[in-house]
């Protein structure tokens, strides 16, 4: 019999690889039926992954799975871990179903595939459609794989947008959820029925402030009873909604009531579209002007009639003082509680105004209140100002300008060589492509190997031009960047000598302004400011 030594024994096991298996689950393979069929959906893909990877022999390091996110979305968690070992090279192998599952972005085919994952010594597999990059003749296939995986994503956007668009139009609710006070009509799809339970409360939130209670006093009412927000209610009714991570997201707060106040869908209107994507290859979502808005009436049972419609309207217009009359607007939106976040709420005592966090009037213990001066907060953002330009301003005006745009200008250099790069490339195979023709032209090359290649260098030269545009869009940001810090230069002088704050001066220099609770046995209040610049 022969034995084998521990030594050997533990060269043996650096031998075996191991092996990161990557598992996606997205709308695309969801029928929305139970949250059964999405654990099966990905229980199925880890059972093939750990198969192939048994029968090859590797050793299964981790198993990275994220639920319900695109191919296109670069910020999944599971996604995000894997690359995280991969560089720091605690695996040999990725192991994915497709390569589409691990990414749909070309670029991200190219940067990590093709580029980082040689460097860092790590083999790429994916099963179904035969990507291996141990086997350099496979590269070709992976970079179709990727334009094709491109391509989809592009035209799958735009075709879920023109049929969305159409059933905004037609009035069906597309939401994923309905507006608090109804529900999906399990008999007729894309139509609201009325959910009597939180009907009821909607009905009292009206009623209230027509009778003149404010809209702070009634969260606080709603409050007070254990009446769940619209959130919490969907959650405990068992919709997709994690669990809060903070106890006071669960509770009405004074925008919970002003939006639900001025929505339409309470008198029967479908109102869709308030926000738009920003691009087909992120999540993010900007407001959408009123004008853009799709608004069909009468689609839906009213929980609201007319008439108190109409009276709650009326007091609002009464109410309503836009930002940036007088000192009440000048913060307006821009100042938040330090302790929770919430919006700073204005308000008048003897000819002075102040701001105030409402959340400790929403509910017990909700909050410690932050509370300050409007001319006290002005006076802080004028003497920080002040402060930052006198800082600023004794810098050499080299100095100055390099610490702002040096990054900036290292950045642009780089994506313009690669730019430089990648045209090169384009012109060449431009090029190739014309000399194909005359090869077969002059006999030299059949027709079949000029198809051959041509389309092997069209399908190479549309995959550089894709990369070409997303380089080009990176270098249009970069230089919106240098013209922002140019710009930053020019406001730090500008209003270094400001006595006063206007409202257009707040919207230019800060983001927002947290405000603490006063320092006890002094009259100073901490705040911190995020500027614009």
């Amino acid at each position: 019999m022969q034995f084998v030594s521990l030594k050997e024994m533990k060269a043996i096991k650096d031998m075996v690889l191991k092996v990161g298996i990557y598992t996606r689950l997205s709308d695309e393979d969801r029928n929305k039926v139970s949250p059964e069929d999405d654990s099966r959906s990905i229980q199925n893909q880890k059972t093939m992954l750990i198969q192939y990877a048994t029968e090859q022999g590797w050793d299964i390091y981790s198993i990275y799975s994220d639920d319900d996110y695109t191919g296109s979305d670069r910020n999944r968690p599971e996604f995000n871990r894997l690359l995280k070992d991969a560089e720091q090279r605690k695996i040999d192998i990725v192991l994915c179903k497709t390569q589409s599952r691990f990414t749909r972005e070309l670029e991200l085919v190219e940067k990590y595939i093709h580029g980082l994952f040689p460097l860092w010594g790590i083999r790429f597999v994916s099963i179904v459609d035969n990507a291996d990059t141990a086997n350099k003749g496979n590269k070709k296939s992976r970079q179709i794989n990727g334009l094709v995986n491109e391509w989809y994503l592009e035209d799958m956007s735009e075709s879920i947008k023109s049929v969305l668009t159409n059933k905004r139009i037609n009035g069906y609710h597309i939401g994923a959820f309905a507006l608090y006070g109804y529900k999906k009509d399990p008999e007729q799809k894309g139509h609201l029925i009325i959910d009597d339970e939180a009907a009821a409360v909607v009905r009292e939130v009206f009623t209230l402030f027509a009778e003149g209670y404010g809209k702070t006093a009634i969260a606080r009412m709603l409050n007070d009873r254990g009446i769940p927000n619209p959130t919490e209610y969907k959650r405990i009714h068992g919709l997709r909604y994690k669990e809060p991570k903070n106890p006071r997201s669960t509770l009405w707060k004074y925008f919970s009531i002003s939006d639900m106040l001025v929505n339409e869908i309470y008198i029967g209107n479908m109102v869709q579209g308030k926000y738009g994507s920003v691009s087909y290859k992120t999540k993010k979502n900007k407001p959408r002007p009123k004008d853009q808005w799709y608004i069909v009436k009468n689609t839906h049972e009213p929980i609201i009639d007319m008439e108190l419609w109409n009276k709650v309207q009326d007091i609002i217009k009464q109410k309503f003082k836009p930002f940036g009359t007088g000192k009440i607007g000048l913060f307006a939106r821009k100042a938040y509680c330090a302790n929770c976040g919430y919006t700073m709420m204005s308000s008048k005592n003897h000819g002075k105004y102040y701001l105030k966090c409402p959340s400790r009037h929403i509910a017990q213990n909700a909050c410690i209140g932050s509370f300050i001066s409007v001319e006290k907060l002005e006076s802080l953002v004028i003497d920080e100002l002040r402060r930052i330009s006198d800082e600023f301003l004794d810098k050499d005006e080299v100095e100055r300008n390099v610490t702002f745009t040096s990054h900036h200008s290292e950045q642009k250099k780089l994506i313009q060589n690669e730019l430089h790069v990648y045209e090169k490339k384009v012109s060449e195979y431009s090029k190739g492509i014309q000399e194909l023709y005359l090869d077969k032209v002059k006999g030299i090359i059949t027709e079949n190997d000029y198809i051959e290649m041509s389309n092997s260098f069209s399908i190479e030269k549309s995959r550089l031009q894709l990369l070409i545009e997303d380089k080009e869009k990176q270098l249009a940001q970069i230089n919106d960047l240098i013209i922002k810090n140019d710009n930053k230069i020019k406001l730090v002088e500008k209003y270094i000598n400001i006595e006063h704050l206007s409202r257009d001066i707040v919207e230019i220099l800060i983001d927002k302004i947290y405000i603490y609770k006063r320092i006890e046995g002094t009259r100073n209040v901490p705040i911190e400011i995020h500027w614009n610049f």
